[in-house]
């Protein structure tokens, strides 16, 4: 199906989940630093290699590519999911005895099929398997709960653990056949016996036929009982238990579709209110929700845009003011927006200005041209906090990614690469050179790999650990231990 904004029109400008957090008080970015102690993202951060994951091969499955990265609430679980529809459960190893200081590696736990591709005979439409976000769930017991979901259904996932079967049936044999009840002569009592452990992925739900556009945004609320999930234009709500029924939130479809100027680019819930949330747009604001005012919250309670500067306007502005990820800080106090071009963050008390811009390759800005031409300048990059709010973290071109400490403001720019990928081994800060005459360990502007793009990032919740989906690969870092 196409995009309703037509090949280049504005739907071509178109295509969370906190952690949970202690009570938390502070609001600025250094008394959120300074809480964190030295988790929290400090001013001297290095960053060495930690592990990556995937093939090294230079053909590349369409399959294989990383679609999205998350961790859980406590951060010993990271899952991913790829364009083959496969989702792959890393868990983190214990800290070794003969090394308490050291962090534990993360070591796959679990995969599973999570969708498979179908096609939609009403409307002769093929639906991709491609994982397009998981969000996991509080845990609640022994075992996990993530949700996952492509263009169109979402599933609930319980993951648990196998270590013990029942042997000693009375009218089964142990091979699973069944037994005569006229040949049983004495009752028995089933037994526990220990099994090696077998970790189990089985879909619990399976919420479907609610959305007539792709899914770009699934969202967990506070409550822990309801979450949303967000599509071109519409956003419904669900309740975690029902699956035959989904109240919608917003509609922004017109009655003609020749009037439509914006889509819906993401959405997610406040960190602590259950009852606000927030969408983004394709025009580059974003719109706060009261679900308290109103069941249809047509009508925003806050709307938060930055004027745009008329000398700086050009025929790619539309496009690369396009949000492609929100998120709200652990406090809930800002939220963060990514353009094409910037990292923004806004202080939900101040809708008319971001109070902090990070610009991360401004100087793709003359590239704006061959960049629409081979529709580069339509990748939705997505960015994430580190658990204290204090340093956030994005993706570029090349396999760069970049990291901005917001009381600092010291800003670095890390390269994930096989090349650096020894036990270890110190990340080195990479500079682009935009002008002629480049300095040693600089690389041009010229010879960026736009087919090597970052655009998946997750911040481990409490440790200075980030894992990078560059491609079919993902790479863990983590902070330099003394």
């Amino acid at each position: 199906m196409r995009d309703p904004g037509g090949p280049r029109g504005p739907g071509r400008a178109w295509r969370a989940f906190p952690s949970l957090p202690p009570s938390l008080t502070a609001l600025s970015p250094s008394a959120g630093a300074a809480r964190a102690g030295g988790d929290g993202g400090s001013s001297d951060v290095q960053w060495c290699f930690l592990q990556v994951k995937g093939a090294i091969d230079e053909d590349v499955a369409e399959a294989d590519i990383i679609s999205t990265v998350e961790f859980n609430y406590t951060g010993d679980l990271l899952a991913t999911g790829d364009k083959g529809g496969r989702v792959v459960i890393f868990q983190r190893e214990q800290e070794p005895k003969t090394r308490p200081l050291s962090r534990g590696e993360y070591n796959v736990y679990s995969t599973f099929q999570s969708h498979e591709p179908e096609f939609d005979y009403l409307k002769s439409l093929e639906i991709e398997e491609k994982i397009n976000k998981i969000r996991w769930l509080p845990q609640q017991n022994a075992a996990h709960f993530l949700l996952s979901t492509n263009d169109k259904t979402i599933k609930l996932w319980k993951i648990s653990e196998r270590d013990k079967r029942a042997e000693g049936y009375n009218l089964k044999e142990e091979d699973g056949r069944l037994r005569e009840p006229g040949r049983v002569t004495e009752l028995r009592v089933p037994t526990l016996k220990p099994m090696d452990l077998m970790v189990e992925a089985s879909p619990r739900r399976i919420f479907a036929n609610a959305h007539t556009y792709h899914i770009n945004s699934i969202s967990v609320n506070s409550d822990y009982a309801t979450y949303l999930s967000a599509d071109d234009l519409r956003i419904n709500l669900w309740h975690l238990e029902v699956t035959n029924r989904s109240f919608n939130i917003v509609d922004i479809k017109p009655a003609n579709m020749e009037e439509l100027t914006e889509v819906i680019t993401a959405a997610e819930f406040h960190p602590h209110q259950c009852n606000t949330f927030v969408y983004s747009s394709s025009k580059g604001t974003i719109r706060l929700c009261d679900m308290r005012s109103a069941a249809l919250c047509d009508q925003h309670a806050k709307f938060f845009e930055e004027p745009e500067d008329p000398s700086s306007r050009s025929f790619f502005s539309e496009i690369i003011s396009s949000i492609s990820d929100v998120k709200f800080s652990h406090n809930g106090r800002f939220m963060m927006t990514r353009d094409y071009l910037s990292v923004k963050v806004w202080d939900l008390n101040m809708e008319n200005k971001p109070v902090e811009t990070y610009q991360v390759h401004e100087y793709l800005r003359s590239k704006l041209c061959s960049l629409y031409e081979n529709d580069c300048i339509f990748d939705k990059f997505e960015c994430c906090w580190n658990g204290s709010d204090s340093t956030i973290m994005t993706g570029s071109y090349n396999n760069f990614f970049r990291t901005f400490e917001r009381d600092t403001l010291r800003d670095s720019t890390l390269e994930a690469s096989r090349e650096s990928s020894k036990p270890r081994a110190i990340l080195k800060p990479r500079k682009v050179c935009t002008t002629g005459k480049r300095k040693k360990d600089e690389i041009s502007v010229d010879s960026l790999d736009f087919n090597k793009k970052i655009l998946h990032t997750a911040w481990h919740p409490m440790d200075n650990i980030i894992a990078v989906a560059a491609t079919n690969n993902l790479y863990l870092f983590q902070e330099k231990m003394n």
